[in-house]
């Protein structure tokens, strides 16, 4: 194990809203294209479904070189990195802006997520050291906000952008963002870097590489509206095979890109077992219900996408409460409950018609916002409950991939339930999805159920104080 070398240690409440919001940006851009893509297919000389090709580059650049951060962190500095990272998500963003072809688009947009696979990861490893304990869930419940807002408004956002401006404009509010970002980058983060230099894993991070990229380029190809199978099993066999190599090498090597260490650990291997499922769950919902508005109910793309807004409502109503929860009842209650009720709303999305009262349909949709945003939070912050500061690197590497991987396989899952339940008609694709969602958080809820009751006390500042007190 390392010392870390810092040089200074701001407030890491503002560390961890500058994090939020390159996270933010990250997601944005990796959701919203599917959007515009019409609109880029018309300007571009291409096929819409073509669009496919640079969504799926920008995903696959950010799961590849995720790994990578925790290593360049160490080496090079955590403020030259981040800084550097979001310098080159904002160019690329730009370039992304000036394209006039598919094949610019998806060179541009690799570099974009090479931006992005060290941006957040690396941002979120400073803020992780710098919380302590103490601070550790108002951290966490920061940097998860993001997550949950993303991937509802973007359809929202992306179709306002394209109807009143143009497709360019997706990647060029990116701009100004980018560089107050990079300016409060350079005042905030602190330099951290490991004073010991341990040689790049070459090995694992060629099959973490390859094992990561086809398993999100499978997931990709299972989106699609027409499969290609062979590609599918060949990409699935390639990302299972690399990935059980690298798994056994990671075990064995010395200075892994990846350490596996911390899923000894019950609260880190909670949050990235059931709480992976949940993740996959909660981010095809907000897939599912679009398609089901438009498809099934014959709605607008800007009522279906006003609609799931309701979703956001129920996270932002809910989000000062969050760590209320976690400190009044603990992790396990709080786990197990986000989950069932989770699970109940999407449920109760089954049984919704065309006439479903509008006023009943959004009080559903807050509900099930507000699960979801609860349930984030206690997964994404029990994951580091138990982690030292000096293993923190290799956690925070392992937990960003595994929470890209998992988000990724969440709109392919409800894509392939969809699909396969097509010759129903009407809304009965959509409710097959539902219920392959509502298995999942299940699965995620008995988890929970088995874990320990006292799980997670080492970060619940009313457990620790009473603790004292007695």
């Amino acid at each position: 194990m390392t010392t870390m070398t810092t040089t200074r240690r701001p407030g890491s409440t503002a560390v961890a809203v500058l994090v939020a919001g390159t996270f933010f940006m990250e997601l944005l851009d990796g959701t919203i294209l599917a959007t515009a893509a019409p609109a880029m297919g018309r300007d571009l000389g291409v096929d819409s479904a073509a669009i496919g090709v640079a969504i799926t580059a920008y995903l696959v650049t950010l799961a590849v070189f995720i790994p990578v951060s925790g290593w360049l962190t160490d080496r090079i500095g955590s403020r030259t990195v981040f800084a550097g990272a979001i310098a080159l998500f904002t160019v690329a963003s730009a370039l992304c802006a000036a394209s006039t072809g598919l094949v610019e688009l998806t060179l541009w947009r690799v570099l974009q997520g090479l931006g992005g696979a060290l941006m957040v990861p690396v941002g979120r490893l400073v803020v992780l050291r710098g919380a302590g304990r103490e601070q550790l869930v108002t951290a966490i419940a920061i940097l998860t906000w993001p997550a949950l807002a993303a991937p509802i408004i973007a359809p929202f956002v992306g179709g306002v952008l394209v109807d009143t401006l143009s497709w360019h404009w997706i990647f060029l509010v990116n701009i100004p963002l980018g560089v107050v970002a990079f300016v409060a980058a350079l005042v905030l983060v602190p330099q951290e870097r490991a004073p010991e230099r341990v040689p790049f894993d070459w090995r694992g991070s060629l099959l973490a590489c390859l094992g990561l990229g086809s398993l999100v380029v499978m997931a990709s190809l299972l989106a699609l509206d027409t499969i290609p199978l062979v590609a599918v099993v060949v990409s699935g066999v390639v990302g299972a095979v690399c990935c059980w190599a690298a798994v056994r090498h990671f075990r064995r090597a010395p200075h892994p890109i990846m350490g596996l260490e911390s899923l000894r650990l019950e609260t880190f291997r909670v949050s990235h077992a059931g709480g992976s499922l949940f993740r996959l769950a909660v981010s095809a919902v907000p897939f599912v219900l679009p398609l089901l508005f438009q498809d099934a109910w014959g709605w607008s793309a800007v009522l279906a996408g006003s609609a799931v807004l309701w979703v956001f409502v129920g996270n932002l109503g809910i989000k000062p409460m969050t760590t209320p929860f976690l400190r009044w009842f603990g992790y396990r209650p709080v786990i197990v409950v986000s989950s069932a009720v989770a699970a109940l709303s999407v449920v109760a999305m089954v049984f919704l018609t065309e006439d479903t009262p509008f006023w009943l349909l959004a009080v559903l949709l807050v509900v099930s916002g507000a699960a979801r945003s609860v349930g984030f939070t206690a997964y994404n912050t029990i994951a580091f409950a138990d982690v030292e500061q000096a293993d923190m690197t290799p956690a925070n590497t392992l937990s960003s991939t595994l929470q890209q991987v998992a988000a990724g396989f969440g709109v392919a899952v409800a894509a392939v339930a969809i699909r396969a339940a097509s010759g129903l008609g009407g809304s009965g694709p959509y409710d097959v999805a539902f219920w392959v969602i509502v298995v999942l958080l299940v699965v995620a809820c008995v988890e929970g159920v088995l874990m320990s009751r006292t799980a997670g006390e080492t970060v619940r500042p009313a457990a620790r104080k009473r603790r004292v007190a007695g």
